[in-house]
């Protein structure tokens, strides 16, 4: 068991990037400022550059633990809730579990309405963080204080297709393939002039009738296009589609899963367990997909457990910033018995270079060691992309 918290550091994470996140910003897209793209295919604000908030803890005996959180947007308003609010509470609490400590972070401001959104994901950096220096503190890994001890593989598959022609992308899927992938997602904007069934055709044409080719909507259609497009594909055979509809909108969900002839996933932006019942309720998804960024380890696991319980696989999504809650993912995915885990191949080990311990990817596989925490720290040369950010 770790001791009680002595010090919250909170740091941005931004490092730049050749190429932004789904690919240059196009024509019809509108930038804002010199950092951030609104897509046009589905209205969303990405920023050119690789963003996240980071934690750090220590205990009264010098544990440190680390985690980390989306700051892909304002990401002061992240760190503005753990200086001004969580941070001086979670100093104030007991050393207890870190599930115990989520719940009480949780309930500062739920019953003003606040259950989601930035305050979820600063709990979720914290929570992070809290895990990590608990398993250190006993000489654990995440994996074994969650139940699962050991080192294992995880399969995980690749995460787009970034190149501008479909000839491109082909040749990238076959690459890929060549290494020992043998399973892919493609966003709706990685087509040409959005004729998906046309990409996915040449997909299963080139990879071959095992290969598992998976497509993420990015919540652009409605619940009619999207049973359209699922029956159009169906002879391609899909492995799931992935977030076809508005993400509030449960019933247009529970609508696509019952009118498709594919699993459907859903859970990216989900933050806990209450996000996930009304949709176990309504049969809204048979793959879900816990996002470590947005839920912390607490409510990945809460999720997971849920949806083992309502038979549904689990197969984790993977935002990047520095990489810390990749790691954290990675482990819990092992506890939680997921089937696989979302590469992010564009932004994976170009950042786990600044990381100490990150787990190696190669020929299809994660390999995750049975190190002690989350198994990664900052390395020297991370700070270079590390700022502090006080009160």
């Amino acid at each position: 068991m770790h001791d009680r918290i002595t010090s919250v550091d909170v740091f941005l994470f931004e490092r730049p990037r050749d190429t932004a996140y789904l690919g240059k910003p196009g024509s019809g897209e509108t930038m804002i400022g010199d950092k951030y793209v609104v897509r046009g295919f589905n209205g969303t604000v990405y920023p050119l550059i690789d963003r996240s908030i980071v934690v750090r803890l220590r205990d009264a005996q010098g544990v440190e633990g680390w985690g980390e959180t989306y700051g892909l947007i304002a990401p002061d308003a992240v760190a503005s809730l753990i200086n001004d609010l969580l941070g001086p509470y979670l100093m104030s609490l007991p050393a207890q579990n870190p599930a115990e400590t989520w719940d009480a972070l949780y309930a500062l401001q739920r019953n003003r309405g606040y259950w989601g959104g930035f305050l979820a994901d600063a709990i979720a950096a914290l929570d992070i963080a809290l895990w990590d220096l608990h398993a250190r503190a006993d000489n654990k890994s995440l994996q074994a204080a969650l139940g699962q001890p050991g080192s294992a593989q995880l399969p995980g598959y690749v995460s787009g297709l970034p190149a501008g022609t479909r000839a491109e992308r082909l040749a990238m899927a076959q690459g890929w393939k060549d290494e020992g992938f043998h399973a892919v997602k493609i966003p709706i904007s990685h087509t040409d002039n959005g004729d998906v069934a046309g990409e996915v055709a040449a997909l299963r044409e080139t990879l071959g009738p095992d290969h598992k080719i998976a497509v993420d909507m990015h919540w652009a259609y409605s619940a009619e296009a999207a049973i359209n497009l699922g029956h159009a594909l169906a002879p391609m055979n899909p492995w799931f589609l992935e977030a076809p509809v508005a993400p509030e909108d449960v019933d247009a969900q529970a609508a696509v899963a019952e009118g498709i002839p594919m699993p459907l996933a859903l859970g990216e932006e989900w933050r806990t367990d209450w996000d996930y019942k009304p949709r176990m309720r309504s049969n809204a998804c048979s793959i879900v997909q816990p996002e470590m960024g947005h839920t912390g380890i607490t409510q990945f696991m809460r999720i997971s457990r849920m949806a083992a319980n309502a038979g549904a696989q689990i197969i984790p999504h993977a935002t990047i910033g520095l990489g810390i809650f990749m790691a954290a993912s990675l482990r819990a995915a092992l506890a939680a018995g997921a089937s696989c885990h979302e590469f992010q191949h564009t932004i994976y080990h170009r950042n786990a270079k600044l990381l100490g311990g990150a787990a190696a990817c190669s020929a299809g596989r994660f390999e995750i060691p049975d190190t002690p925490g989350i198994g990664v720290v900052p390395l020297e040369e991370a700070f270079d992309f590390l700022t502090v950010i006080k009160d």
